[in-house]
């Protein structure tokens, strides 16, 4: 293919090398292979059909159903409910974690880091299966009730994980970060608190902000270590999708997908835009967001 620009003194033609095309090609394919799945289930959650085999036609029944259904609604809840409690633990402590492991390493750094290197890698089943036994310990035998209420349970199985995921993100943050300010507001004789929340603090926010975003969708994704430290009462709504499964898929459960994506979607347009008006200048958007959590 070629295509001509005609200009007042020159004419310049460029050819499409075949390499290209084909670069170009593969990687609609390659969107086509991540994005077909969720635009398909976002279409049937429109099925006025009783399941989800056979699409027979439009209608808005299926999230009538869903937003009537008290068992959808309630793992919902506790869904939600669970991965706010997750990304306030584990951007607590893995935003102190990391911010301790860059500017006050000790010997025990290089310890602390592969145990969270370990959490990140151990399979979900088998933290689940350490953690069911330890809550009924604490909850029963140890006499403290707290550990057998089920959303309990759940953030704290959540944030082992996130914590680790924020601490690693706010680590490759700090590293990358000059001391200059932070020692000059030493010299000024800012206490080391005042020079964290006035100094530090705004410095890494992008990095926090994206490891708090982080730890929200991993916790609302959980389906192993969920179902397996969840009680009755509190089953987070990848349960109860995996349960329903068993049956059929119903259009209710697509129709709730669909509008858990779009509550995902606005949650991560809310944090662009915070990271667009950042005073710091070091997150633009999208960009910036997406620079955080890979740790630039």
């Amino acid at each position: 293919m070629i295509t001509t620009v005609n200009d007042s003194k020159t004419v310049r033609r460029h050819r499409i090398r075949p390499a290209d095309a084909a670069l170009h090609g593969w990687g609609i394919l390659g969107l086509l292979f991540l994005f077909f799945p969720i635009v398909v289930i976002v279409v049937f959650s429109f099925n006025d059909g009783r399941t989800l085999q056979t699409f027979d036609g439009f209608g808005m029944d299926a999230y009538l159903s869903a937003l009537s259904n008290p068992a959808i609604t309630n793992a919902i809840t506790v869904s939600l409910v669970t991965a706010a409690g997750t990304a306030v633990v584990a951007t607590l402590l893995g935003t102190f974690a990391g911010v301790a492991l860059t500017r006050r390493p000790g010997r025990w750094a290089p310890a602390l880091l592969v145990l969270l290197g370990l959490v990140l890698v151990t399979p979900e089943i088998v933290t689940a299966i350490s953690l069911l036994p330890w809550f009924v310990t604490l909850g029963v035998d140890g006499g403290l009730p707290a550990f057998n209420i089920g959303q309990v349970r759940l953030v704290i199985a959540n944030s082992l994980f996130a914590s680790a995921v924020v601490t690693f993100i706010v680590r490759a943050r700090m590293t990358g970060m000059n001391e200059v300010l932070e020692e000059a507001a030493g010299d000024l004789y800012a206490t080391p608190v005042r020079r964290f929340i006035d100094i530090t603090l705004p410095l890494i926010r992008p990095a926090v902000l994206s490891g708090a975003l982080l730890a929200f969708t991993l916790s609302l994704d959980n389906t192993v270590v969920s179902s397996f430290v969840s009680v009755a009462g509190s089953t987070p709504w990848p349960v109860y999708v995996f349960a329903s499964l068993k049956a059929s898929l119903r259009p209710d459960v697509a129709a709730m997908s669909t509008m858990m994506l779009v509550l995902t979607l606005i949650v991560l347009g809310i944090a662009a835009l915070i990271l667009r008006r950042d005073p710091t200048g070091s997150g633009s958007g999208a960009a910036g967001l997406t620079g955080a959590m890979v740790g630039r």
